[in-house]
């Protein structure tokens, strides 16, 4: 896969970098692992924004990708690479011997036509499933389940991969992409291989109707604003924060403040990130 650049015609297609496309090979959807994607504009069931900046965009539909894997030695035959502006990643729709159709992630180097199978019995090779348990140290996985039975969790976005570093006794132990060394029990399932579109770090949206496309509406600074509406605003011409360090606008720290407060699986985690 590579990258398309432009003339500059425009001050915007200047500074516009997009993917080549190169490994889509089907332009149209499965409509029956389609559904709707409502929009909700940052919105709660009661109607007030509880995430901000988020609204408009172009009209999506939502491809139901199986993270689960559960047909167990069925091979299932690549039929075309997807495009899905739901993630970054390409897809992959596969036909079961069944007749089944269903979608995963796409890895690096999976084609039109090749067979991909789940279970204990399958080769290491981009696009099969099974358990770590079967898996050699040091191959290169991607969506990871956290839990047995629950679907892949870990390792979904364009370009990532981790790493089976080590087995003892019931887990296995993971380098993931952020630098973290995690445990994650043996009966879990993931993937071989890298996630394609790796690529997709270098695009540059070059114009701001792009971001707006995406679903993002402008972000005005805590600085512009006034004092009552966020810690930084206020003061005389530019103005410094005022504080020991950036706020959030509800007055929380901005930066290196740590906000994981799921201690009960702190005793999984063998190295942190940082």
């Amino acid at each position: 896969m590579g990258m398309k650049h432009f003339n500059p015609t425009t001050p915007s297609l200047r500074n516009t970098t997009v993917s080549d496309f190169s490994e889509i090979t089907k332009k149209t959807p499965e409509k029956s692992l389609l559904t709707v994607k409502k929009e909700k504009a940052g919105r709660n069931s009661y109607g007030r924004i509880t995430v901000r900046h988020q609204g408009g965009g172009n009209r999506q539909k939502y491809r139901m990708i199986d993270f689960k894997r559960q047909k167990e030695d069925m091979p299932a035959t690549v039929i075309g690479i997807e495009y899905d502006p739901n993630r970054s990643a390409n897809i992959a729709l596969i036909q079961y011997e069944d007749g089944t159709k269903s979608y995963i992630l796409a890895p690096i180097g999976l084609k039109d036509g090749d067979t991909v199978v789940s279970g204990a019995n399958a080769d290491i090779k981009p696009g099969n499933c099974m358990k770590l348990e079967n898996i050699p140290v040091g191959t290169m996985i991607h969506n990871i389940e956290i839990n047995p039975g629950q679907g892949g969790k870990l390792v979904r976005a364009a370009g990532q991969e981790a790493q089976l570093m080590a087995k003892e006794g019931k887990f296995a132990n993971l380098r993931l992409p952020s630098g973290e060394m995690r445990l994650i029990m043996l009966n879990c399932r993931a993937t071989i291989g890298t996630v394609g579109n790796s690529d997709h770090e270098n695009i540059k949206l070059g114009k701001a109707g792009k971001t707006r496309h995406l679903g993002k509406r402008p972000e005005v600074r805590g600085s512009a604003m006034n004092p009552v509406d966020h810690p930084h605003g206020g003061g005389e011409g530019k103005a410094p924060v005022g504080h020991a360090g950036p706020m959030t606008p509800w007055g929380k720290p901005a930066l290196g403040y740590k906000t994981r407060k799921n201690t009960r699986t702190d005793k999984f985690i063998a190295k942190r990130r940082k």
